[in-house]
């Protein structure tokens, strides 16, 4: 699958969500019609995303900030569906209103300012499109909804179904994630299929994981270097969706299965199901940027995520690029924006080398 150009001259989003269908898929054959029923409710609202997005032939213009707006700030508005699937539902909280008592509204709005501040303060960008995009969210979508996504215009988060996930609105990082696709699509726009699906895919857990870090100060050696811990309910033998630090060991349930994402190019998987494993394979790259960011020491954020960032809003990222070439890419920006053969490009080097990907 390629990008779709629009008739204004971009491309159509892609529309992604937190939980992959992998996971669905096995949640929804569950005996238990208490576990099923939910994930099969959300596989088929997340079929009904994919061709709403897939039939939008014309993105318009994006949205503009509004008058009020400053540049620099952030400009949030967070909606409640009422657990109803109708978007954006009633809205519940703008920016500089007090906190009210639902927590999801309150994290969610909390979450949208974390991910701003990350990408302004870190890289002077103005919002996820730059220009600065308002930033909508809608909590209580849908009944049990087992899922958080971006759509291309907003943030829509599920309450989960209280079995195997809690309250899509809990983890910043996913917030930070979801939101990450929206960067890209304003970027790279990187194809959502195979391995630019799962660049695409394992920038978004990057820089999740980044916003993650700096919402808590933590140092690379600090973190965690997991996607979505406290999503999981009690019941699930896990600790995440995902690991940077260690893919294919977030979790291993009863009900969900192991964790299949590979960690090096020998264990990469060759599947047409979830657009080319987009987030299966995702751990690969992703491995990659935990070994750069742990060499480099300190934020992770500053160095580590300045390179990866580069690539992602420098221009030469293709809309297909495979690993190598994204591989390649941070090389070059390593040794442009720090200095050749310093440390941050050699670490870049053998990040990519420990993974099995070719970088020069």
């Amino acid at each position: 699958m390629v990008p779709v150009m629009t008739t204004t001259g971009g491309f159509q989003p892609v529309f992604c969500t937190i939980v992959p269908p992998h996971v669905l898929d096995r949640l929804a054959q569950h005996e238990d019609s208490g576990l099923a029923a939910p994930a099969r409710r959300t596989l088929e609202r997340d079929a009904l995303e994919r061709t709403r997005r897939r039939l939008t032939t014309v993105i318009g213009a994006p949205a503009a900030a509004p008058p009020e707006h400053t540049a620099g700030k952030p400009y949030r508005t967070v909606y409640d569906a009422g657990h109803q699937e109708s978007l954006p539902g009633r809205k519940v909280r703008g920016e500089g209103d007090e906190p009210g008592q639902d927590a999801s509204v309150n994290r969610a709005h909390a979450g949208l300012g974390a991910t701003f501040e990350l990408y302004r303060t870190a890289y002077g960008r103005d919002s996820i499109d730059g220009k600065g995009l308002p930033l909508d969210a809608t909590v209580h979508f849908g009944q049990d909804y087992d899922n958080a996504f971006w759509n291309g215009d907003q943030m829509v988060f599920g309450d989960g179904d209280g079995e195997i996930f809690l309250d899509f609105t809990i983890p910043v990082d996913v917030i930070g994630h979801e939101l990450t696709h929206g960067v890209t699509q304003y970027t790279a726009n990187l194809a959502y299929f195979g391995q630019s699906g799962a660049l695409n895919e394992s920038l978004s857990d990057v820089f999740g994981s980044l916003i993650r870090q700096y919402t808590l100060g933590q140092t690379a050696a600090d973190a965690d270097w997991l996607i979505g811990a406290g999503l999981l309910a009690p019941r699930v033998t896990g600790k995440a969706l995902r690991s940077m630090k260690e893919p294919g060991t977030a979790y291993d349930d009863d009900v969900l299965g192991k964790d299949p994402q590979p960690s090096t190019m020998d264990g990469y998987v060759n599947t047409g199901r979830d657009n080319g494993g987009v987030h299966i394979n995702s751990g690969i790259p992703n491995r990659a940027f935990y070994l750069v960011a742990t060499a480099l020491g300190g934020n992770a954020w500053e160095r580590s995520g300045q390179i990866w960032y580069d690539v992602l809003t420098g221009g030469g990222l293709e809309a297909e690029a495979t690993f190598a070439d994204f591989a390649r890419l941070t090389v070059a920006a390593a040794r442009t924006r720090y200095t050749e053969d310093g440390e941050e490009q050699d670490a870049v080097l053998k990040a990519w080398e420990q993974v099995g990907v070719p970088a020069s």
